[in-house]
């Protein structure tokens, strides 16, 4: 009786072992769809409301240049200048610009050419910037859950004195994902003193949620 007790529980762990083998193939599939697919961003577009005009954008590919600012900015803690100037490959930029009366919108991704920011964020929660006559005052805020990235989200102001000392003034809400070899960021870019009703708050933050997404099919 003892032998075959023994028998009856070593066919209960093949059982076990047998039942348990198919596990690997969702992380497959989940890997799968992590995959990121540049080309896709255009269909990111679909999110936003009527009424905008859409073009290919070919600027620098980093939330500094949709802010405003040119060249190298001096920021104020310096490693701050890597949150708004991520580490991509420009060549591999794809993206897209928007007008419409809610400000214009940006969305870009980018190949990756170094590792994601980590300790950078804690000394940057509130810094400055500062590049030809265009100053800058930016605040570290919360970044969108996305999957299997690292987010970071920045309120920002930006202030430019033209000819004859008249100011002007922008106000961007941007959000980075860091992904698996991209970088994609998404920015609001606004006028504080425009007439037209700004777009809906936490709109940039979920587009940039949708547009990971949509690259990652």
């Amino acid at each position: 009786m003892r032998l075959i007790a023994v028998c009856a529980l070593a066919l209960a762990g093949v059982g076990c072992a047998q039942s348990s083998g198919p596990a690997p193939a969702p992380a497959s599939q989940t890997t799968a769809r992590l995959t990121i697919d540049p080309t896709r961003i255009d269909r990111a577009r679909d999110a936003l409301p009527d009424g905008y005009e859409v073009a290919a954008y070919t600027g620098p590919p980093a939330p500094f240049a949709v802010w405003g600012f040119r060249g190298s900015p001096v920021t104020d803690p310096a490693p701050c200048a890597a949150l708004a100037a991520p580490a991509v490959d420009p060549g591999t930029a794809r993206g897209w610009s928007a007008s419409g009366p809610g400000g214009i919108v940006y969305a870009v991704v980018a190949g990756a050419a170094g590792p994601p920011i980590t300790a950078v964020r804690a000394d940057c929660a509130r810094w400055t910037a500062v590049s030809g006559h265009t100053t800058g005052v930016v605040t570290g805020v919360p970044g969108p859950d996305v999957a299997s990235a690292q987010t970071v989200g920045m309120s920002g102001t930006a202030t430019t004195v033209v000819e004859g000392g008249t100011e002007t003034r922008s106000h961007s809400e941007t959000f980075v994902a860091y992904l698996d070899g991209y970088v994609c960021f998404v920015a609001v870019v606004t006028d504080p003193g425009s007439p037209d009703p700004a777009l809906a708050p936490g709109f940039a933050s979920d587009l940039l949620a949708e547009t990971v997404s949509t690259l990652r099919g």
